[in-house]
């Protein structure tokens, strides 16, 4: 009797720091909600009011400017209540006085949220189509000049989102593009879309590579819960496409500088810097 009651305390023992272990997970996936839950809420409530009041004003003056400043704003606030610090270096190499496109690595769905509010001046982005199809938030990033792609698109409809995205550079605007197309699968430096590149060429752009990091440990791709911590923008040394003869080599270029900036834990798991794809 003695042995059997002696081997269920030990089972017993074994058995506490497994629920302690199951414990630990579910308060971290419980305060990952309550940060999501507190981003979504400040936009849900503040981006709402913005918007409403803020769409038909722009409509009325003729500037989107000032709904932009307070958007920003907004989205500045969201990241702040979940916990995410933002740290940033190199706005130095942000060319002074004309629109140039960024190209940032992409790892996690807060990538945009801690991006574009630290950028000068204002920005389009090149984004999902369906996207524009929220109320109220769609109208805005139309008026915006923001460039809808459609995935995997048809010939035609990537040259309309060039041409849009050329639009919004020849009227004073940045572009945000990401050029691997999707967050990367495991934090790592993903291959390149050539359209992007194809834009630079286009319209003589200088390119400014950023480098983020950190967003990935915060939200993993295929989960909505946010880890607070801290992310880390960094701008590199601008890139002139009319340096390079191709857009091969453009992008090498920009890949490079990514690979170089980046972890080492975010660099792809192979020597392939000059990955791309149509």
């Amino acid at each position: 009797m003695r042995a059997g009651t002696a081997n269920q305390e030990q089972a017993h023992r074994d058995e506490r720091p497994k629920f302690r272990r199951v414990g630990v997970r579910c308060g971290i996936l419980q305060n990952g909600m309550f940060a999501t839950f507190k981003m979504v809420s400040v936009y849900a409530v503040l981006g709402s009011v913005a918007g409403i009041v803020g769409i038909p004003y722009s409509m009325l003056i003729g500037d989107i400017g000032p709904l932009y400043r307070v958007a920003m704003w907004i989205v500045k606030t969201g990241v702040r209540v979940a916990g995410i610090r933002v740290v940033v270096s190199g706005l130095e190499h942000v060319p002074a006085g004309q629109s140039c496109i960024f190209m940032c690595n992409h790892v996690s769905n807060l990538d945009p949220p801690v991006l574009l509010p630290v950028l000068p001046g204002r920005s389009s982005v090149l984004l999902k189509k369906e996207l524009m199809k929220i109320p109220i938030l769609g109208t805005a990033m139309r008026m915006g000049k923001f460039v809808p792609v459609e995935r995997g698109s048809r010939r035609d409809a990537a040259k309309a989102s060039v041409e849009a995205a050329a639009d919004a550079l020849h009227s004073g605007l940045h572009i945000v593009v990401f050029p691997e197309g999707t967050r990367s699968r495991d934090g790592r430096l993903a291959s390149f879309k050539k359209g992007p590149f194809f834009l630079a060429q286009q319209t003589k752009a200088l390119i400014v590579p950023i480098a983020i990091s950190g967003t990935q440990q915060m939200m993993h791709k295929g989960s909505m819960a946010i880890t607070p911590g801290v992310a880390r923008i960094e701008l590199l040394p601008a890139i002139d496409p009319i340096a390079y003869g191709n857009r091969e080599e453009l992008l090498r270029a920009v890949r490079r500088a990514l690979v170089e900036a980046l972890p080492e834990d975010m660099r792809p798991a192979g020597p392939a810097t000059a990955d791309s794809r149509g």
